[in-house]
């Protein structure tokens, strides 16, 4: 069921290989002299798969506060959980890229999805802390995993000048499983409770079928291995020229999601926890409302991301969305009004979330193909595992200046990412290897 479809096992021809060749005929009409409907294929796959995946992950956030109320955890143990989970998310990040050297990025896909779809249901069923910390850490290695392996698929099938465009794409797509995950939350969970909305996850198992039938497998991929160059020392990012953008790739990618994380899961339970408690006292509904324009304002940032860096580079623009963010996100951990909140979610959506959307091309092109899974999945997923502390260091923080107050600090995180950015290669316009 799993094998390579037909149409995808030609990739010693020009046509196997015309992801590039057709980016270097600088004919008009780019979109459509350039781009094939088996682009679109494999983009529109991963984007629903990185929906579904968000999703499943997202519900946690909007249940973190009825999973504390219900279980008397204090902050710390809730921030405990979505440590556990963001742990085992960058273990399984940095271990599909072998696996998807070893079986095809398309196998590694359905795996990852199979993973975190199975988890999802299961986890809706947990008893305690411990039973659920299990659950949603095997589903983290799904999630992890998912980013890594769609990556890999869209930057080694894309046309190289519309690289970025595809790769924010398939990032926005973590936006709108945010907006679904806000919706459900305010439709579901006060009046299902969190079991039924942690349930609605088994959706992404459905998805497996349709990939399999109509996406094909990268062919850098099989080109590679056809001329037995999957078989590479994955060392190799760790020396030589490869050794620097390593490195500094680990640290951009640190700094930006202990940032995020560090905001983004406490922010549902800061809009929604009462005044005295240093939250921002709206109710359940009324926060994922404030939140779902938020998350629009990110698909945007994510798109037009990919836009820009095309055109400009990607460390100017990656830059510029990270400064910002650090503005916007200071400025919103200090109101407490609903005009403001409301007025300022859209921009922290926008840049904050947005940034991320550097990723997939940064990573991508910095390393060959031979090592290329490895490479992306170790260096985003270094700052994964980093970062998985930092909602329960926020958690601590906020038993002592509010949750308000702790949410400030992860502007610092993304003001530093705006100077390691510069440490690194520009890459844009690079021809995959």
């Amino acid at each position: 069921m799993l094998e390579e479809s037909s149409r995808s096992v030609r990739p010693a021809t020009d046509e196997g290989v015309g992801t590039t060749s057709a980016s270097r005929s600088g004919t008009k009409g780019s979109w459509r002299a350039d781009v094939l409907p088996k682009h679109w294929w494999a983009l529109a796959a991963v984007v629903l798969g990185n929906v579904l995946d968000a999703f499943d992950v997202m519900v946690y956030a909007f249940a973190l506060s009825t999973i504390l109320h219900e279980w008397n955890l204090t902050t710390l143990q809730a921030g405990f959980l979505a440590t556990v989970s963001l742990l085992a998310c960058s273990i399984g990040g940095v271990v599909s890229g072998p696996v998807a050297d070893k079986i095809g990025r398309k196998r590694s896909i359905v795996l990852c999805i199979t993973v975190f779809t199975i988890f999802a249901g299961l986890s809706a069923f947990t008893q305690n802390l411990n039973q659920l910390a299990v659950t949603r850490a095997v589903l983290g290695l799904g999630w992890g995993g998912m980013w890594t392996v769609s990556v890999l698929l869209i930057s080694e099938s894309w046309p190289v000048k519309h690289r970025a465009k595809a790769l924010s794409v398939m990032q926005a797509g973590w936006s709108l499983g945010y907006i679904g995950a806000a919706a459900a939350s305010a439709l579901v969970l006060p009046v299902f409770g969190w079991r039924t909305l942690f349930f609605l996850g088994v959706i992404p198992g459905l998805l497996i079928f349709w990939i399999i039938r109509h996406v094909d497998e990268s062919p850098l991929y099989l080109r590679a291995r056809a001329e037995n160059r999957m078989k590479a020392d994955y060392m190799q990012i760790f020396r030589g020229r490869m050794r620097r953008p390593t490195l500094m790739m680990c640290l951009i990618s640190t700094l930006t999601m202990c940032g995020y994380w560090g905001l983004f899961t406490w922010l549902p339970g800061y809009l929604s926890l009462p005044l005295a408690k240093g939250g921002a006292g709206l109710s359940i509904a009324k926060s994922s409302g404030f939140l779902i324009p938020a998350m629009i304002a990110a698909w945007f940032g994510n798109a037009i991301f990919g836009v820009l860096a095309d055109r400009f580079g990607r460390r100017p623009i990656f830059a510029v969305y990270v400064i910002v963010s650090c503005v916007m996100i200071y400025l919103l951990s200090s109101v407490r009004d609903e005009t403001s909140l409301l007025v300022l979610s859209p921009f922290v959506g926008f840049f904050a979330a947005g940034a991320f959307a550097g990723f997939g091309p940064m990573l991508s092109e910095v390393f060959p193909t031979s090592c290329r899974g490895f490479g992306v999945g170790f260096c985003y997923n270094f700052g994964r595992g980093i970062s998985s502390f930092a909602p329960a260091v926020i958690g601590l923080l906020s038993e002592w200046y509010g949750i308000g107050g702790a949410l400030s600090i992860t502007a610092g995180f993304y003001l530093l990412a705006a100077g390691a950015v510069f440490l690194v290669p520009e890459t844009a316009g690079k021809e995959l290897e």
